[in-house]
């Protein structure tokens, strides 16, 4: 639910932003910042801390969080608004969460803000107490001079218990106007530590300042994402500054928006399939029983595909699935817990960056279950069915796997390529009504080339073999002794010249597509087929022969037409009578020869009178031998899917519900990182280079149920290199027209990306012109929990590490790519001191090394990613708890490495997020409980960076 959606008497601890809204007059009174029509600005920002708190029990000191509550007369009630982190064990506690109001909290300069500052006694039960509170107006805050003030905190008696001093924060004004109390100085301490002065370098701005793009405001992303929750932070540096800090956490329409359309394209696909195996025509009983299972099995399939659009179509749910629904059959394809989440970072110096990582549970099938095992053992299981089916010997012949894979490509090469025949010969077509020499010589070599290939395609041994093999499978094929009647269904025209041995050799065409269709045949019959059946399929191959040959010669009439009717044109344009009469001459002899009727027009108006039989014939020729061919084909695989069909089609519905959440997850970072660089022109060239690197981190432990997740996972990532990306210009400015579309089968997907015109025309030419960007996917996975600790001493930890290990590889082979063709100025710039050939070589040892736990291939991945322009992504079982502590850590780590971040305060700011962050909001969106799922003696089994604060995390539901 968004914060629109809440009642202020039920708002959360952290601010709900689900939309913006217009300010009024008193309003932009308020803004402090800069730019207040920017819904990511808010319109008061103030930090607090407080001094000298005194305790009744003298003999400890506070553990401390200032609640922060509102009204805004004429309301007569307060409303919790915000809370900071605790501060453990000091009378003295400085607060690095800050206090925002963003627009839609509607304050006035009337409004009334209560500070309360509690002491915590046990913070893993939750024991407190209010130590006292104190209370502004808004209007006190913006007239006091440097916008500061200090206030007595009184206890519920009335009595003196300390200090508490706020400070509103600005945003946009240039460093040396800003009030000094909104700084610390060098020699000033935070929590009784120095803070150390640096170099000044580390304070430059890097590079061209990076254009902040609001979630909430710009066309894109707002078509894209919504429910958007923010957090604000102020944390030193080491040069005594301060970093702004903006959290962010929003949910993404795609997450039924893909699926919706993924499986779509799933069910579209199975009913061709079995509409092809209707289409093979009469065969003999044993065969037709054959087809008959396997339609059976595809049509169960196909229904449950149905079920599921329909069950997509119905939700009216929140567009993210809790992790409480991940086994829910209803919603299986839609990815658990999808988020993504950004740091938007501003520096007193004037820079303004943003980091963008996706979250994602792990993209498995969780209610179909894992009884031990997961994608990658069960097709390994099929490939090892597959091998004794074929071993025991079935009916029919016998395919190896690689005649398997080419039979695919066959069919997919042959529907592309009769489909641009017959668009190049209806631009032909057009070209002649036209009278457009140019536009009909072209057409005429693309129509010329396309055809070529396809006969090329046809003139297969295996394509040759199956269509013998279909004629034997039919109910006929013992009485017949005579080719079939359907490849003398041609034209007179189109039959004669195939039917003239003689003219074989000599035909242009024939020597450059086919030239060794007699020498294969040759050693076909050689090497003796069955004395039983040789007599029919002799003919059976002779009758395949004569149907790519008539494609052949019928396109060399074509072009011998053109090329007539285009000489006879430019004689005639010009004007010379003799030539003209020579032209004659010619054609009557030529008419003689090939008795072509069609030759004795002579009007230069009709050109595509001339043409369109020879067209007609074309056509009907190249879509006789298409459709021979792909029977042949589709035939092939029905052999071969016929032994471990019900297997294969469970497995591959498996493999669809984990590519559907992998590819959902990929599209949400896709048009995050194409929207954010959009200026910057290095990446935009790499993107159409090299492609896209994207890399998941895993955060799965290779026991139990979790190893069979990891399994799913690693197939589904790896299944995203068969997807492509296309960028096209938004059809209008609505956001379902700028809604990502998707195209495809499983041999591969494209993924079309509008964007609104403006966006469209800063992109690079070759993506202006649609060119298909790659994806490079990578997984790299630590486990980190008790079941890890488990894995380690009693179980298998193998499949973590060829996972980590084949990803090293793929990561090094996509910089060696980089390294190839593009310079280094197309990489982001960095503070890191560590070279990116080293880093990678750090990680490399890593993964090669036996290690527990080792979390620095984590650490060290997700900076070669960032590094190297890819998108991240961090998953665990459901996306919630240990995704939280990673994000967290990661956010810390940007911060003080690239950011200057005081070491000091690292692991306050670490706690402070993950106490009162985003991620903290997120399991109350999916548990209804604002607690980490983890116990104290599961924590124990974590490394240290990544335990949540005390009072945090408790036993709830996953």
């Amino acid at each position: 639910m968004s914060g629109k959606e809440r009642s202020p008497r039920h708002r959360p601890w952290s601010v709900y932003r689900a939309n913006t809204f217009d300010l009024s007059a008193e309003m932009m009174g308020l803004a402090l910042s800069g730019n207040s029509q920017d819904p990511d600005e808010p319109v008061l920002e103030f930090s607090v801390a407080c001094s000298e708190l005194v305790t009744p029990s003298l003999d400890r000191k506070p553990t401390s969080f200032v609640a922060v509550s509102c009204t805004t007369p004429p309301q007569a009630f307060w409303t919790k608004h915000a809370q900071t982190e605790i501060i453990e064990g000091t009378s003295n506690p400085i607060f690095l969460s800050s206090i925002a109001f963003f627009q839609d909290a509607m304050i006035t300069q009337q409004t009334q803000v209560k500070l309360s500052v509690y002491d915590v006694k046990d913070r893993s039960q939750g024991t407190m107490y209010m130590l006292g509170s104190a209370m502004f107006s808004v209007k006190e805050l913006l007239q006091d001079k440097h916008h500061r003030l200090h206030l007595t905190l009184r206890s519920a008696e009335n009595e003196r218990v300390g200090n508490i001093t706020v400070i509103a924060w600005h945003i946009e004004e240039k460093r040396e106007q800003r009030a000094p109390v909104t700084r610390l100085q060098r020699g000033d301490t935070v929590n009784g530590r120095m803070v150390l002065p640096v170099d000044e370098s580390l304070t430059e701005t890097k590079g061209i300042k990076s254009k902040s793009l609001s979630l909430c405001k710009d066309p894109l992303l707002k078509a894209v994402f919504g429910g958007v929750m923010s957090r604000t932070y102020r944390f030193p540096t080491t040069d005594g500054n301060h970093l702004r800090i903006l959290e962010q956490m929003a949910e993404s329409i795609l997450s039924l928006h893909i699926p919706r359309q993924f499986v779509k394209l799933l069910l579209e696909e199975d009913a061709v399939r079995v509409c092809e195996l209707e289409e093979l025509g009469e065969l003999s009983p044993c065969w037709e029983n054959l087809r008959r299972q396997i339609i059976t099995q595809y049509q169960t399939i196909i229904l449950t595909y149905q079920e599921t659009i329909s069950d997509l179509h119905e939700y009216k749910g929140p567009s993210f699935k809790s992790s409480t629904l991940k086994a829910e059959r209803k919603l299986e394809f839609i990815p658990t817990n999808l988020h993504i989440q950004r740091m938007r970072v501003q520096g007193e110096s004037g820079y303004d960056w943003t980091y963008d990582i996706v979250t994602i549970g792990a993209p498995a099938a969780h209610h179909q279950g894992f009884k031990g095992c997961g994608l990658r053992k069960l097709l390994h299981k099929l490939e090892e069915a597959q091998k004794h089916s074929v071993g025991s010997g079935s009916k029919g012949m016998t395919y190896q796997p690689q005649d398997v894979v080419k039979a695919k490509e066959l069919i997919g090469q042959i529907n592309t390529l009769k489909t641009q025949v017959c668009y190049y010969t209806e631009r032909l077509s057009r070209a002649a009504k036209e009278r457009s020499a140019n536009a009909l010589e072209r057409t005429l070599a693309i129509l010329t080339e396309k055809t070529r290939q396809l006969v090329t395609v046809c003139d297969s041994k295996l394509l040759s073999s199956a269509i013998v093999a279909l004629a034997a499978a039919r109910p006929e094929f013992s009485q017949r002794s005579t080719p079939s009647p359907s490849s003398s269904s041609l034209s007179p025209s189109s039959r004669s010249p195939s039917r003239s041995p003689s003219r074989h050799p000599t035909s242009p065409s024939r020597a450059t597509t086919s030239p060794s269709r007699h020498s294969a045949s040759l050693e076909g019959s050689e090497g003796g087929k069955s004395k039983r059946a040789s007599f029919q399929a002799d003919l059976y191959e002779e009758e395949w022969e004569k149907v790519w040959l008539n494609v052949d010669k019928s396109l060399e009439c074509v072009i011998q037409k053109v090329d007539r009717l285009l000489q006879r044109d430019k004689l005639q344009s010009d004007s010379s009578s003799e030539d003209v009469f020579l032209l004659a001459n010619e054609e009557s002899s030529n008419t003689k020869k090939d008795s072509s009727p069609e030759v004795e027009k002579s009007s230069p108006g009709e050109w595509s009178d001339a043409l369109y039989p020879l067209l007609t014939t074309l056509t009907d020729c190249v879509s006789l031998m298409s459709d021979k061919a792909k029977k042949a084909m589709v035939f092939v695989l029905m052999q071969d899917s016929a032994p471990t069909i019900a297997m294969s089609l469970t497995l591959q519905y498996r493999r669809d519900v984990v590519f559907c959440q992998t590819l959902t997850a990929l599209i949400c970072g896709f048009v995050l990182k194409l929207r954010n660089s959009l200026c910057d022109s290095g990446f935009l060239r790499q993107l159409h280079t090299i492609g896209l690197l994207v890399q998941y981190e895993g955060l799965l432990s290779t026991y139990g149920e979790e190893l069979a997740m990891l399994e799913d996972m690693s197939v589904g990532v790896m299944d995203l290199r068969n997807v492509t990306f296309k960028v096209t210009q938004a059809t209008s400015g609505f956001s379902p027209d700028m809604l990502p579309v998707i195209t495809g089968n499983r041999n591969g997907f494209n993924v079309r990306v509008p964007m609104p015109g403006a966006m469209f025309e800063t992109m690079p030419r070759e993506i202006q012109n649609g060119m298909l960007l790659r994806v490079q996917p990578v997984l790299f996975n630590v486990g980190i929990n008790e079941q890890q600790t488990l894995a380690e001493k009693f179980g298998d930890t193998s499949l973590q590490d060829i996972i980590n290990m084949e990803s090293m590889t793929r990561l090094s082979s996509y910089y060696d790519q980089f390294k190839e063709v593009l310079p280094d100025d197309c990489l982001p710039r960095t503070r890191s001191t560590m070279p990116l050939p080293e880093l990678l070589k750090q990680l490399s040892q890593n993964v090669n090394v036996k290690k527990n736990k080792n979390v620095e291939i984590l650490w060290q991945a997700a900076e070669a990613c960032r590094r190297l322009n890819g998108v991240r992504f961090t998953s665990c079982k459901s996306a919630k708890d240990r995704t939280a502590m990673s994000l967290t850590l990661e956010q810390c780590q940007i911060l003080q490495q690239e950011h200057a971040l005081a070491p000091q305060v690292f692991y306050q700011a670490l706690d402070c997020m993950r106490s009162e962050g985003c991620r903290r909001e997120n399991t109350m969106k999916n548990v209804g409980c604002r607690k980490y799922a983890f116990n104290s003696l599961q924590l124990k089994a974590f490394p240290k960076q990544y335990r949540p604060p005390e009072g945090t995390y408790g036993k709830v539901e996953t």
